[in-house]
């Protein structure tokens, strides 16, 4: 497991660092033993969510006063009414008071009368977990931070519409930070930077893409037409000019533009035009889009590379342009085959 999952840096310290292939080779397994515990976690919203330990833990709880330790680090709760942020309507997001993370927004905030902060939605699904609290005589469902596993609060199935959840949380658990305000980095989602691909069917390249080390997030949508705001079935017409695309956000230190343009070319078949497998039409016509000079350049030198090694018996036609707004497709579209166990004609790029 650890060989398969660091295979390509290990590849590419022989690509890259000549004359001292071996000592490339330890330095580069040092740094890949000590991933193997250090690789971070990322929340869709881009935040880190890799849990901390207990020894990271301690400098954070020490700056807590007594009542926030005994609500926070003993599950215990405040009296109703009295919380600090129970009448907050500003606008901005409520963060984890030990270890910074965001977790509800204001946005997401309603008065729910029972005299504590009340949400229906958190911040980001990722960033809260829940365990089954039985104590007080009672069965309820506990929420606490997913980094630092700070006891929030609880959840309750009497909320609003459209989640019907009620988050029930203390204001002692959080820290307030309005809209505009500095932010500590703590609270900061990770500098991740964004690619966008099209090779046929949305489906099978976002869930392939998304199994990536070093991708946080794989989202399907379209691009490059010139209506706003299109559907699906504007863009299966194949007259809103739009292709089926998958915008891919990752962190540049774990995988870099270079190896995701490599896995897009072994997804798909990309002599094929305005088709791929079974599916006809320009919306599923072979695309990158970049959003820099640089990714601009890459993908143009891989092409070439590619046609000089003969690599296809027929011409690459895959699309090569500046990027053009980018617009998310439909919720039934997202994760498709994680949801449905469908198989798409999608090749894994990630196996050996």
């Amino acid at each position: 497991m650890f060989f398969e999952r660091n295979r390509r840096r290990l590849d590419a310290s022989f690509r890259t660092i000549d004359g001292m292939p071996f000592i490339a080779v330890i330095l580069i397994l040092i740094t890949c033993i000590g991933s193997e515990t250090e690789m971070p976690t990322y929340s869709r919203s881009g935040h880190i969510i890799t849990p901390l330990s207990e020894e990271e833990k301690k400098p954070l709880v020490a700056k807590l006063d007594a009542e926030t330790k005994r609500i926070t680090q003993r599950s215990g709760t405040e009296r109703p009414f009295c919380g600090t942020l129970l009448d907050n309507k500003k606008d901005g997001f409520y963060a984890c008071v030990v270890c910074g993370l965001p977790l509800f927004a204001s946005e997401h905030k309603f008065n729910s009368g029972t005299g504590w902060p009340s949400f229906f939605s958190p911040y980001d699904p990722e960033h809260v977990t829940t365990e089954s609290d039985e104590s007080h005589g009672m069965v309820r469902t506990e929420i606490l931070c997913t980094r630092c596993d700070a006891h929030l609060g609880h959840v309750f199935d009497d909320g609003p519409k459209p989640t019907g959840k009620r988050f029930c949380l203390n204001s002692a658990s959080l820290h307030f930070y309005e809209e505009g305000e500095e932010l500590p980095d703590a609270s900061k989602p990770a500098e991740l930077e964004t690619a966008y691909f099209a090779g046929g069917c949305f489906w099978g390249i976002e869930h392939y893409f998304q199994k990536g080390n070093g991708v946080v997030n794989a989202v399907s949508g379209y691009m490059q037409g010139d209506s706003e705001d299109p559907t699906y079935k504007d863009v299966c017409s194949g007259t809103s000019g739009h292709a089926e695309v998958v915008m891919v956000q990752f962190d540049p230190n774990i995988i870099s533009y270079p190896e995701l343009v490599e896995a897009f070319f072994k997804m798909h078949d990309p002599t094929q035009l305005n088709r791929q497998g079974p599916d006809i039409g320009s919306q599923y016509r072979s695309g990158i889009f970049t959003t820099s000079q640089s990714q601009f350049d890459v993908a143009k030198t891989y092409i070439e590379k590619l046609t000089a090694e003969k690599q296809y018996d027929k011409p690459i036609v895959t699309e090569v342009e500046p990027a053009k707004k980018f617009h998310p497709a439909e919720e039934g579209h997202q994760d498709y085959i994680e949801r449905t166990g469908r198989a798409c004609h999608v090749t894994d790029p990630w196996k050996n």
